[in-house]
């Protein structure tokens, strides 16, 4: 469906007084974020008062930030890898963990901290945390590899490797317990406590 941003912008609104929603969630939007600030304009002088979220691979540049300062109340940021070699690798995009940096420390210029910490400290110790862990391996991962002779074999996931080994190996699996129990004993040890953990029953988790 083909939208203007002043449609788009509507559609906010739409879910703020319809569908009662607690915030927008924009969804890795770098490549329409002109479009993106039209919308969030126009909405905002229709009257729209829930959280704009910024939610995103943290694979964005500047110049798209910039545009969005003032506007985003949430940067949702992922970093997914760190070293170069990696994200080459994996992400077909070597610079991506330079970019990521540079890109989340633009977003924490605009609004500022938002880790567990600031939430103990700053926030409130009684706010809801959830530690998700539904990762699953999916697209091209744990798919029989390919070879290629020449130059650059081995630099990519499935260049080099033995034929029929899996691709992607290392996260080809899903987070396991003692991840999950790592980042819950952080979280922890910042004075939180009130997880949102999958219920016991059939029902709600209040």
């Amino acid at each position: 469906m083909d939208l203007t941003p002043e449609e788009l912008g509507e559609w906010y609104m739409k879910l703020q007084e319809v569908g009662n929603v607690h915030n927008i969630n924009l969804v890795t939007p770098e490549h329409v974020v002109p479009q993106v600030v039209l919308s969030i304009l126009h909405a905002a002088q229709l009257g729209l008062r829930v959280p704009i979220v910024y939610n995103t691979s943290s694979f964005d540049s500047l110049e798209s930030l910039e545009l969005l300062e003032g506007l985003v109340d949430i940067y949702l940021a992922d970093f997914k890898v760190w070293e170069p070699s990696t994200s080459k690798r994996l992400l077909k995009a070597d610079d991506y963990a330079a970019a990521a940096r540079e890109s989340i420390r633009a977003m924490h210029k605009q609004v500022g901290d938002f880790i567990m910490q600031f939430l103990a400290a700053e926030v409130s110790r009684d706010v809801f945390v959830n530690i998700m862990e539904q990762y699953r391996p999916d697209a091209h991962v744990g798919k029989a590899s390919r070879t290629r002779k020449g130059p650059g074999a081995g630099e990519s996931g499935d260049l080099g490797a033995a034929q029929g080994s899996a691709r992607y190996a290392e996260i080809n699996r899903a987070v396991t317990k003692a991840e999950v129990s790592y980042v819950r004993e952080a979280a922890e040890k910042a004075g939180l406590w009130r997880f949102c953990d999958p219920p016991g029953h059939d029902g709600f988790n209040i």
